[in-house]
């Protein structure tokens, strides 16, 4: 059988992590979709889909780290039903998504001054001070970015 969902929106939550005893990291949050359509008396109308998602491993880290409510993103996984039973003991049910693949769609100008340490820094070289100083605030600014150890192929963008 084949179970895959492939779905675009805003987190409704920042990320809550936590992690299970295997030292798994566990990400929850949830995801909203949008539609608009034209109904049959030619009325404008939108339609909002709200969906748990769920991520694991270093996505879940990833994810919690760099996405908070509203972060668009494009998410990849499966389908699951979730059961269990209200504390009147009525059965109750609702789809979530276990994440696969993530991609992060927000734009880095929205971040809060992110600097990408491995980005090349333009200056004018006409004046020797200037360069100088413009060199030395950029080795200022790569240092005070923090350190993290994620491999290449961790990365999911």
């Amino acid at each position: 059988m084949f179970n895959k969902v492939i779905m675009l929106g805003n987190l409704t939550r920042d990320i809550e992590l936590r992690y299970l005893p295997s030292g798994t990291a566990v990400g929850s949050s949830g995801i909203a979709t949008n539609r608009k359509f034209k109904s049959s008396s030619g009325e404008q109308k939108e339609e909002v889909c709200f969906i748990d998602i769920t991520f694991f491993g270093r996505t879940a880290e990833v994810a919690n780290q760099y996405l908070k409510k509203g972060s668009k993103v494009l998410i990849e996984g499966r389908l699951k039903l979730d059961s269990w039973s209200d504390q009147n003991g009525n059965k109750r049910n609702k789809h979530s998504i276990t994440v696969d693949n993530m991609q992060m769609l927000d734009s880095r100008n929205d971040s809060s001054s992110y600097i990408n340490p491995n980005q090349e820094q333009s200056y004018n070289q006409t004046n020797p001070t200037t360069a100088a100083q413009t060199q030395q605030q950029i080795h200022q600014q790569k240092n005070s970015i923090p350190e993290i150890d994620i491999d290449d192929d961790e990365i999911p963008f």
